[in-house]
């Protein structure tokens, strides 16, 4: 059972005797030098060491083309160039949207050159999330990936007047829009040749201008109780950023690192961008997201860091594709992956592993987890990272078995990263040890708070919410709930003010039992739910709908739409057979009682997600709060009416009946 932190009427109260939590490891922290306090000087320097070898790969149309680092700074040098000629100055905002590619990478590194900001969008962003990130950022150029992007920019042109030009890297579609407020990459590049070519060094003087106190980056938060605020990191921010990380996770010029997180987040942006420029690995982007899994196993990358709700939907994935293999298959996997879960045992226990069980394992790994591990192009996998919100101990230890040493990262967009798992220092319960150079407080009212050289430099024009987040003795206050363990371990439980109280006094955190509960192929996405005024606790459940249809199909249940197969009294029982097994992991009083299979899909454009796939709880209680209702009045059934919004803008109506069950008590 978690303790309830207690929420103090003063955020900011400190315990008499507070806990900080620092590294066991011992790195030296040099000032920044002044020819490497900013990343575009990185960039020149890993440009001078490396020169014609690969930096970068893009598949396009099934191959993949490759792009050394010269080619990189031709296009860096005069896209950077190109923006000066037409007004770019030192200190102006620059938005970037698109998906991950060479011209992301170049666009980012050009604007930095010049001594302008970036801010990355995610791709979905809808018209009203667009304008209000552009304008908030006070961008006065925008670059956009494609039609779809431009089409956005063009629809909200009134209300983002400070925007100059939109700047487009893929033409596809684009041969009749009109030009006086669209110009394209390429053609920008082709035209200012024969300047950059008479002006050598130019680039080079205005990096020289640089330095790393110098805001370089606006990183919009997730939103998930307000409006997004712009985070202002500095150079120096992402230069240490990244040191906190690979100091114990080491990455190489000879690795391959996969670009597939959205650059709009920050993780990717330390992890991808500054690991880029700061180590020289070689960055490979894939075809697009249909084919990221094809992309991953040929590239075989020895880095990867993805989003928690990926490695989830990974592990469904594989566990279904077993599910579905033969027979012969299915039973291999099911003898060997219990010798798996006995060697993590007793190594994390550090105790000797029994003769057979070492060889049964040997013949499970050259049988069943090595062929696996090939066809999720995880074979030379050395740096494996999840992070945005935590993965179950259940979920670590199955990629653990197969052989994929997969690793929590505990961060923020204010500070990037916080604490780590490490070779050598795993516990699957918890989100690592501070990283060397980051303190993490213990404040009395069970708040994290964050102190090191990666600290953003507060919140754009909202100086308000950066006194709340910031206090005078560099400490960032997270808003986020945790507890140390004997070994220096950090524990994350929830947002503070997501920490629930049932009416009896019992308390639960909903993220580790929504954690819990998405460890199943069947389960998407959910919901828990409680307060002071219940006395049990409830979910709200999405399931998978690939997944589940799949099985169901094998089973031949019929069913004709996402609604209709949600409320079919054996998906119904699948579900209730998988909340079963959790709450048999659970406490008595976190144990769920009821729950709704919902007739959609959680969606980042209803306002029901973050882009970050993050829940955006007050709204989902707001808008299925006659779901929740029900569950707590003995109501079996509940007809829902929710407005729907269409990609193109349009609304409707959906109205369908939900089922509430019960969970028996086993």
């Amino acid at each position: 059972m978690v303790a309830q932190p207690h929420v103090q009427d003063h955020p900011r109260a400190l315990a008499a005797d507070p806990v900080i939590l620092r590294s066991k490891e011992t790195f030296q922290f040099d000032p920044l030098p002044p020819d490497l306090d900013t990343l575009p000087k990185h960039f020149l320097a890993r440009v001078k060491e490396y020169g014609d070898q690969i930096a970068m790969r893009k598949k396009r149309y099934g191959i993949w083309q490759e792009y050394t680092w010269n080619d990189c700074y031709d296009y860096v040098n005069r896209f950077c160039l190109a923006m000066v000629d037409i007004g770019l100055k030192r200190g102006d905002k620059v938005a970037i949207i698109g998906e991950n590619d060479p011209q992301f990478y170049w666009a980012e590194i050009a604007i930095w050159a010049a001594g302008g900001t970036t801010t990355a969008i995610f791709t979905d962003a809808n018209l009203q999330e667009l304008a209000y990130i552009v304008d908030n950022s006070d961008s006065v150029y925008l670059i956009a990936h494609d039609q779809e992007q431009c089409d956005k920019a063009l629809a909200i042109r009134d209300k983002i007047p400070n925007v100059r030009k939109v700047i487009y890297w893929d033409d596809n579609g684009m041969w009749n829009y009109p030009t006086d407020w669209l110009a394209c990459f390429d053609i920008m590049v082709d035209e200012i040749k024969p300047y950059a070519d008479a002006h050598p060094g130019l680039m080079e003087s205005m990096i020289s201008e640089g330095h790393g106190e110098d805001i370089v980056l606006f990183s919009y938060t997730s939103g998930t109780t307000s409006l997004p605020k712009g985070a202002m990191i500095r150079h120096r921010n992402l230069i240490y950023g990244n040191r906190h990380v690979i100091n114990l996770a080491p990455t190489y010029p000879t690795d391959n690192y996969v670009s597939f997180s959205p650059p709009a987040w920050i993780t990717e942006q330390s992890l991808g961008v500054a690991g880029h420029l700061i180590t020289g690995v070689v960055v490979n982007f894939p075809e697009n997201a249909s084919t990221i899994q094809n992309d991953i196993r040929e590239v075989a990358p020895s880095s990867l860091l993805f989003p928690s709700r990926i490695w989830e939907g990974l592990a469904s994935t594989t566990q279904m594709r077993i599910n579905d293999s033969t027979w012969f298959n299915r039973v291999l996997f099911k003898a060997f992956l219990p010798v798996a879960y006995q060697v993590i045992n007793h190594q994390d226990n550090n105790t000797h592993i029994p003769r057979h069980i070492r060889a049964l394992h040997h013949i499970g790994e050259s049988v069943v987890f090595k062929p696996l591990r090939n066809m999720i192009g995880m074979t030379k996998v050395r740096n494996a990272f999840t992070s945005g919100s935590t993965l179950t101990p259940d979920q670590l230890r199955f990629f653990r078995a197969i052989g994929v040493e997969l690793k929590n990262l505990y961060g923020s967009t204010e500070c990037q990263s916080h604490t780590l798992h490490y070779a050598g220092n795993i516990k699957l319960e918890t989100v690592g040890p501070p990283a060397p150079g980051v303190e993490v407080r213990i404040a009395e009212n069970g708040e994290l708070w964050i102190r090191s050289r990666a600290v953003f430099a507060g919140y754009y024009k909202d100086e308000e919410k950066t006194a709340q987040a910031l206090d005078a003795d560099g400490w960032f206050h997270t808003g986020d709930a945790g507890y140390a363990d004997a070994d220096g371990h950090l524990i994350y439980l929830d947002r503070v003010s997501d920490m629930i109280q049932l009416a009896n006094g019992e308390a639960f955190s909903p993220q580790y039992i929504e954690g819990r509960l998405k460890f199943s192929p069947y389960i998407q996405d959910v919901m828990v739910v409680g307060g002071s005024d219940t006395h049990f606790v409830a979910a709200i459940i999405n399931m998978d709908f690939d997944n589940v249809a799949r099985w169901a199909e094998k089973r031949r249940i019929s069913f004709t739409t996402f609604a209709d197969l949600s409320q079919r009294d054996e998906i119904y029982d699948l579900i209730k057979a998988e909340i079963h097994r959790v709450n048999q992991t659970l406490p008595p009083a976190a144990r769920l009682k009821k729950f709704v299979v919902l007739h959609k899909a959680f969606d980042a454009d209803e306002n029901e997600l973050t882009r970050t796939r993050k829940l955006r709880r007050r709204t989902l209680e707001q808008k299925y709060a006659s779901l929740i209702h029900a569950m707590y009045h003995e109501i079996p059934e509940v007809i829902v009416c929710a407005e729907v919004k269409y990609r193109d803008g349009r609304t409707g109506i959906l109205e369908t009946p939900v089922r509430v069950c019960s969970v028996d008590a086993e």
